[in-house]
């Protein structure tokens, strides 16, 4: 009764876990897409309406694109004029300070050239002066006109008949009389008496200003209620553009905003929620195998969020194109680290949920698509780093090649395609080379282990295989003639037979603890016989969880301890086992000690290597080589793994273990070299015997 509980809390744990993983996706998708007020549509010049026919449903104003406008503003500022007010206090005081400075004359000079240069002044402030920096910012040319408010009155002046502080002082050496004294007067300072008196008055001219500019109508004509303004497949040319932007600006001016936001956010609800419900029923219908592991369907969960989140970020922000977001890495992933099939229906699920935020979806669709196709097709395996770099290349073209197509079907005229598209596909492709290095951030993250590692796993020159070679040579050849036998059955069937070979070569590592204590590694002296046959079980088995051991010191991946946990399951050290009981016939003995931890294979590769294992090993001690015997051996074997319920949990088919039989038996005979059995002479009636033809 107990047990049926904990069974029933693991499923509605692990239920509500996924629904939670579920609800979290769609919440994060959704709260991470743009939400713009109104009615959306999607289209631009050049490109044909995707939609049915479209009439007018109110009347609305067609309004001016933001160029028009801004090209308005322009002329019209062209014309206007700054107000800058004549403060005349401002000259008669420089004018009386310089008369009080200098009423003993001008150093070096006669005195009448102070009423001169009094005058000059004068004369200049008449005029008007602004700072140097004003006047270069408000001076374009010689026609360039200001307003002079003087009092209540004002005045339209050319900048030609006003000065800047730096041109006065120039004026002042104009006069004939004053120039030739330049050198004696610019020792006196007169700069010191030239002070702007026209002063910008930024109130007036701001008010002025916004006046000018909201006389310039926003609309250039009107769309009558009733009009049908485009019709499905026409091209989107300026003008309609201009008038489905005036269509939809009108929209969200007359709707309730917050209305608006709530109608598209129980859409996109809705939308996102479908499309992840039915990734999730494909899972759990068609791929348990991964639903029923958390770390597998968090990657996939994962995936199919981030990238909408990267694409509505772009969209959001409006930065770069969308098309140099490399999706093809998601079917890449998912394909390395899972299967083909798995690999289309996520990149299916993430491209659909990304249509919804992209301006083009039918456009975007189908190269995404293309894109994932390629990457699949081929990436069916990631052995060397040069397959990625050709997936990339490939991807890129093919994308390419589908929007050249596409816009081939919608202008005839190369010249006015967009060329910038291909820009972002080769940009695309370029990003898409860093699947490589994140391969290994995802396979930390998530616990996967892709080819890549199984190849530098496999590596005997390096790490623990190595020091098995040296320290338990003969366990390493054995490890490797199990290795080939398994892969062979692997490839046979249908299985990974890098990843068998791979586990095959780790099985045996914790042999290394204690070589002499296994038959491969000693040479004519064998420690168990003078031994107790409960301790010399136990280094037997200690060989499994020492090998575990020596996995985490060194790091490596749990696929590959399963291996060294599996490879004996929770069978027994049968030969000890076995001579215990015929030395205490009349006790009941507990198999506890002779018994391997386990658990039993749990994948195909494990009950193929406990086959190889357990054949190879055996084999070692058939007293002839014949092919009754192997056979003999190898069926012995296989049906009694059967026969102890050593496949129960793992998914191997009677045809699996049938073809591997007949890999092992082929493989044994050529191994061991055997030959056919000669047939033996009968004797005749007489009693002789006919010659036998000699054994070459």
């Amino acid at each position: 009764m107990s047990l049926f509980y904990n069974e029933e809390g693991h499923f509605w744990r692990n239920t509500i876990t996924r629904m939670v993983l579920v609800i979290v996706t769609v919440g994060i998708i959704v709260w991470a897409m743009p939400r713009e007020e109104g009615q959306r549509f999607r289209y631009d010049v050049g490109k044909p309406w995707m939609y049915g026919s479209f009439i007018a449903s109110f009347d609305f104003p067609i309004y001016k694109t933001d160029e028009a406008m801004k090209a308005e503003q322009d002329s019209l500022m062209a014309e206007f004029q700054p107000y800058f007010n004549f403060r005349a206090d401002t000259g008669e005081k420089e004018v009386k300070r310089f008369l009080s400075d200098f009423r003993e004359g001008l150093p070096g000079l006669p005195i009448q050239f102070v009423p001169l240069i009094a005058d000059r002044l004068s004369r200049l402030y008449q005029a008007g002066i602004m700072s140097t920096p004003e006047y270069n910012e408000v001076f374009k040319d010689s026609t360039t006109m200001v307003r002079v408010v003087s009092g209540n009155s004002g005045r339209s002046e050319t900048m030609s008949c006003i000065y800047s502080t730096l041109s006065a002082y120039e004026q002042l050496f104009l006069d004939e009389r004053i120039a030739p004294h330049r050198v004696i007067l610019s020792k006196c300072n007169l700069t010191n008496y030239i002070e702007p008196n026209l002063v910008y008055d930024k109130t007036r001219s701001d008010t002025e200003k916004s006046d000018l500019l909201s006389s310039i109508p926003p609309a250039s004509g009107m769309v009558m209620s009733g009009q049908k303004i485009i019709d499905r497949g026409d091209i989107v040319n300026d003008y309609t553009y201009r008038v489905l932007n005036s269509f939809e600006r009108e929209v969200k001016r007359r709707n309730d905003s917050s209305d608006q936001i709530a109608s598209t956010l129980v859409g996109q609800v809705l939308f996102v929620g479908i499309m992840v419900f039915i990734f999730t029923s494909y899972l759990l219908l068609f791929r348990r195998d991964y639903f029923d592991k958390p770390r597998s369907i968090a990657m996939l969960y994962v995936l199919i969020t981030l990238f909408p989140v990267v694409l509505s970020l772009f969209m959001s922000h409006n930065f770069l194109s969308v098309y140099i977001i490399p999706f093809a890495m998601v079917p890449i992933f998912v394909r390395v680290f899972m299967d083909s099939r798995t690999a289309f229906t996520t990149h299916v699920t993430m491209v659909l949920i990304c249509a919804a935020a992209v301006k083009y979806q039918y456009e975007f669709i189908i190269i995404q698509l293309v894109s994932g196709f390629v990457a699949i097709y081929t990436l069916r395996e990631l052995l060397r780093r040069a397959q990625v770099f050709k997936t990339a290349l490939l991807v890129t073209v093919a994308s390419a090649l589908v929007y050249f197509s596409l816009q081939m079907m919608q202008d005839n005229d190369i010249l006015k395609m967009d060329q910038e598209m291909y820009v972002h596909f080769v940009v695309n492709g370029v990003l898409l080379l860093l699947a490589y290095p994140l391969m290994y951030i995802i396979e930390k993250t998530f616990g996967f282990v892709s080819n890549v590692t199984l190849f530098e796993l496999s590596n005997t020159n390096r790490g623990l295989l190595r020091d098995l070679s040296e320290i338990a040579p003969g366990t390493f050849q054995h490890s490797i003639t199990v290795g080939n036998l398994a892969a062979e059955i692997a490839n046979k069937i249908g299985a990974n037979s890098l990843l068998v070979r791979t586990g095959a070569l780790y099985h045996d590592i914790g042999k290394m603890a204690n070589p002499v204590f296994f038959t491969e590694n000693q040479a004519g002296v064998n420690p168990h016989k003078n031994m107790p046959l409960r301790e010399s079980a136990r280094l037997v088995i200690s060989h499994v969880t020492e090998g575990v051991r020596m996995a985490e010191k060194a790091n490596l991946p749990q696929i590959i301890k399963d291996f060294i946990l599996t490879h004996h399951g929770a069978g027994m050290t049968k030969y000890f086992y076995i001579q215990y009981q015929n030395e205490h016939p009349d006790e009941e003995v507990d198999a506890t000690p002779f018994s391997y931890p386990g658990p039993n294979p749990f994948t195909r590769e494990q009950a193929i290597l406990m086959i190889a294992d357990g054949v190879e090993a055996a084999s070692r001690s058939l007293s002839e080589y014949t092919e009754e015997s192997i056979s003999k051996l190898v069926n012995k074997i296989i049906d009694g793994d059967v026969a102890d319920g050593y496949f129960k949990e793992c998914p191997i088919t009677f045809r699996d273990l049938a073809i591997a039989k007949l890999v092992l038996i082929e493989r044994l005979k050529a191994i061991y070299h055997t030959r056919i059995q000669y047939p033996e002479l009968k004797k005749d009636d007489d009693g002789a015997k006919a010659a036998t033809a000699p054994a070459s």
